[in-house]
């Protein structure tokens, strides 16, 4: 049997998956949007071997997640920032932090807080309704389909069934 790559299925988070799936990539990202852009420096806090970590940083710049940016001219040196692309990674990682702090945290508790600047709080990601503020759950929303929508490799039963909730002057 012949596997789809994710980034050809009809499911954007197949396709996100592709580059965001693995733990390797989380991590560095999580260390980069929190101010680790060295590359000796993402090594020793991740413990991830230098090729492994190479290869992660080139996808991500070669997605256009991260940047390049030079910190020192003599010897050349460069550090990885996030590009806008990549900051919009930043409540993917909140969701995935909050949810492991409540079911992974253990005894001690979680092993950080995310702090809002704004208002001076400690606080938790919501994810909302852009329109009315409401709370997104599995029980109050479903998916309707949209215009890059189709039938094939890792859709072929949610998306007949997201095509049938299309209303009927869609059809």
């Amino acid at each position: 049997m012949t596997r789809t790559p994710l980034s050809d299925v009809a499911c954007s988070i197949a396709r996100a998956t592709d580059l965001f799936g693995d733990a390797w990539t989380a991590l560095i990202m999580r260390d980069v949007l929190t101010g680790i852009g060295r590359f000796d420096d993402l090594a020793h806090d991740l413990g991830i071997s230098r090729k492994v970590l190479a290869a992660r940083l080139s996808r991500l710049v070669e997605e256009g997640v991260l940047a390049r940016e030079r910190y020192q001219q003599r010897p050349p040196r460069e550090a990885y920032v996030a590009t806008e692309k990549g900051k919009e990674l930043y409540p993917v990682l909140l969701a995935l932090m909050d949810w492991g702090d409540r079911w992974y945290a253990g005894e001690a508790g979680p092993p950080a807080r995310i702090h809002h600047r704004d208002c001076d709080r400690d606080t938790t990601p919501v994810t909302a309704c852009r329109h009315c503020g409401g709370a997104l759950t599995p029980d109050n929303t479903t998916q309707l389909p949209g215009p890059g929508g189709r039938v094939g490799p890792g859709t072929r039963v949610i998306g007949p069934l997201i095509a049938s909730r299309a209303p009927e002057q869609a059809r």
